[in-house]
C-alpha cells in the first residue's frame, strides 16, 4: 500500500533525464493525457475514459505544485469526462449533423467575453486561498492570473468539445501555447513539452474537423438542391 501512496508523490522519481527528475505522476499522466488528445483529433469515444487516468495524476500534481487553478481544472474534468462520454456516445437525433458543428459569430463574443469576465473572477479566488485557507493552501497561488485563464478556457473547450463545436480547438491552441511557457517556467518541464505535443495535435484535430464540418454542410447543400429540384 506504502508503495502505491507513494506513486502519487510527486517526489517519487521515474527516472532522470538531462538532470530533470520525472516523478511516476507527471510521467503517467502525461503520457495519457497526450493519448487522449490524439484520440480526441481523432474523433474517437476512447479519448474520455483514457483522459480519466491522466486527470486523476494531475490532480495531485497540480496541487503539489501550487497550480490551484489547474486543480480545480481537473475536478471540471473529471465531470465533463462523463458528460462528454455520454454525449458522444448516444445517437445522433433526427437531421442532427452527424459530428462537428460551429458557433455563429455573436456565439462567440459571447464565448470570449464569458471567458475574460470569468478568469478575472477565478484569479481574485485563486489569489486569495493561502489568506482564507492557509491550512489547506500553504504557499500563495503562481502566476494566478495565466493560471486562471488557461482553466477558464479550457472549461469552455471541454464543453464545446463535449458538444462536438470546432470551436474548442482554437481555444485548446491558446491554452497549448501559453501551458508550454508556464509550465516549463514552474518546472515540470515534461508537461511543457507535453504542451508542444498538445499544441500540434490541436491543430491536427482544429484541421480534421474543419475537413469534417464542411463535407457535412456540402452534404446537406446537395440534399437541400436535390429536394428542390425534385
Amino acid at each position: 500500500m506504502s508503495a502505491f501512496l507513494s506513486f502519487f508523490n510527486v517526489n517519487t522519481i521515474a527516472f532522470t533525464l538531462f538532470h530533470y527528475p520525472m516523478s511516476w505522476l507527471e510521467l503517467v499522466g502525461t503520457v495519457f493525457n497526450i493519448w487522449c488528445v490524439w484520440l480526441a483529433a481523432r474523433k474517437n469515444i476512447w479519448t474520455w475514459p483514457i483522459g480519466l487516468v491522466g486527470i486523476i495524476c494531475y490532480l495531485f500534481l497540480f496541487y503539489q505544485i501550487q497550480l490551484y487553478s489547474d486543480l480545480f481544472e481537473q475536478v471540471y474534468f473529471f465531470i465533463m469526462t462523463f458528460y462528454g462520454w455520454w454525449i458522444w456516445a448516444r445517437k445522433p437525433k433526427q437531421n442532427e449533423p452527424s459530428f462537428v458543428l460551429m458557433l455563429t459569430r455573436g456565439y462567440r463574443w459571447i464565448w470570449g467575453i464569458g471567458i475574460l469576465a470569468a478568469s478575472f473572477a477565478l484569479t481574485y479566488f485563486t489569489s486569495h486561498l493561502s489568506l482564507w485557507f492557509p491550512v489547506q493552501f500553504p504557499q500563495s497561488a503562481s502566476y494566478p492570473f495565466l493560471d486562471a485563464f488557461t482553466t477558464i478556457m479550457s472549461f469552455a473547450a471541454t464543453y464545446l468539445m463535449a458538444k462536438r463545436y470546432w470551436d474548442c480547438w482554437p481555444l485548446w491552441i491558446t491554452v497549448d501555447v501559453i501551458g508550454i511557457g508556464l509550465y516549463f517556467v514552474k518546472q515540470v518541464k515534461f508537461i511543457s513539452l507535453e504542451y508542444a505535443l498538445f499544441l500540434i495535435l490541436a491543430i491536427a484535430g482544429s484541421l480534421e474537423w474543419r475537413k469534417t464540418w464542411k463535407t457535412h454542410r456540402a452534404q446537406s447543400y446537395v440534399k437541400q438542391t436535390s429536394k428542390v429540384e425534385i
